[in-house]
């Protein structure tokens, strides 16, 4: 039996608070398995004062969207002195925003596909039906309109028409005031699980995602029996090697930590495209982390165990 408590941050005000449950759930029972204390708790107002009566010795962050990605609990925990498992607070920001995510990532030397990033009040001031044009002139079609900050793909959709793009910033502006507009590339998706360890980041096998309605919207992602997935991904030895690759780059390039996973697209020439990055991966019965543990032959709760380790040593 160790000795460890640690607490698992789960919930939080923001559209992805079932989810975050759930991930914290999983969690929970993986750490109860190998002997740790596991508390679980809410990010609210009476997270500060228990943090300073229990003393807890890491914190982990399952919280999705908002506070749990952009780097606001993370500095909360670490105003608190508890060490905590994940990328820094500051180093959050990078990969929470999307296009600076992919500005970072490209830089870098890899490939994303080409996008450009609009405010609502742009529309507004420019002139919707012209810009909309000078949209579909520049990226062409189809195109993937998503928030610029966000996951769980809440409020992304695929355009085909140019008549379809008023209505995706519609859905896209109901979760943010600016729209990452991107060239949708066809291929196959992927996500690439990156574990911190003693020799440096390692990628896990990929996850291929094959949706029914060929998007993977939220409902696809958190609906059993809509989404097909297959681990490790169906790509011959060069893309599987350039996916490995593109995922440790990126964790690299926006400085993350401990874990993260990345997700990307497998163009029709085998082009590895980086699309997003997530510092905070979901961990429930229909997400792709569990799926590329166990195909890597290892335990969730183990590989956290000794991420928690880590994040102690360092204080």
């Amino acid at each position: 039996m160790s000795d460890r408590h640690v607490v698992v941050l789960a919930g939080g005000l923001t559209h992805e608070r079932d989810v975050s449950l759930r991930s914290g759930s999983r969690l929970t029972e993986a750490l109860r398995r190998q002997g740790l204390e596991v508390t679980v708790r809410d990010a609210d107002a009476t997270l500060l004062p228990y943090l300073a009566q229990a003393k807890p010795d890491a914190a982990i962050i399952a919280l999705h969207g908002g506070r749990g990605e952009n780097g606001a609990v993370q500095g909360i925990l670490e105003l608190a002195g508890i060490p905590y498992l994940g990328t820094r607070s500051h180093d959050c920001r990078l990969s929470w925003d999307k296009p600076t995510a992919k500005t970072l990532v490209k830089r870098a030397g890899f490939a994303t596909p080409d996008w450009i990033t609009l405010a609502h009040n742009t529309f507004r001031d420019m002139g919707a039906a012209a810009l909309i044009s000078e949209l579909v002139e520049h990226l062409g079609l189809p195109l993937m309109l998503k928030p610029h900050q966000g996951g769980s793909a809440l409020g992304a959709s695929v355009v085909r028409t140019a008549a379809d793009v008023p209505g995706a910033l519609v859905q896209a502006f109901a979760y943010g005031d600016v729209v990452l507009v991107e060239q949708f590339v066809e291929g196959v998706e992927i996500a690439v699980t990156v574990v911190d360890g003693s020799e440096g980041p390692r990628a896990l096998p990929a996850v291929e995602i094959v949706p029914e309605s060929g998007v993977f919207d939220y409902e696809s992602r958190y609906t059993a029996g809509l989404t097909t997935y297959y681990t490790p991904a169906r790509l011959d030895p060069e893309a599987a090697g350039a996916a490995a690759e593109l995922a440790i780059g990126a964790h690299k390039a926006l400085g993350l930590q401990d874990i993260s996973r990345t997700d990307a697209i497998v163009d029709a020439n085998g082009v590895v495209q980086f699309l997003e990055v997530n510092v905070s991966p979901g961990l429930t019965e229909t997400s792709m982390l569990p799926m590329s543990v166990e195909a890597a032959g290892e335990d969730l709760g183990g590989v956290y165990s000794a991420l928690i380790e880590q994040a102690i040593a360092r204080g």
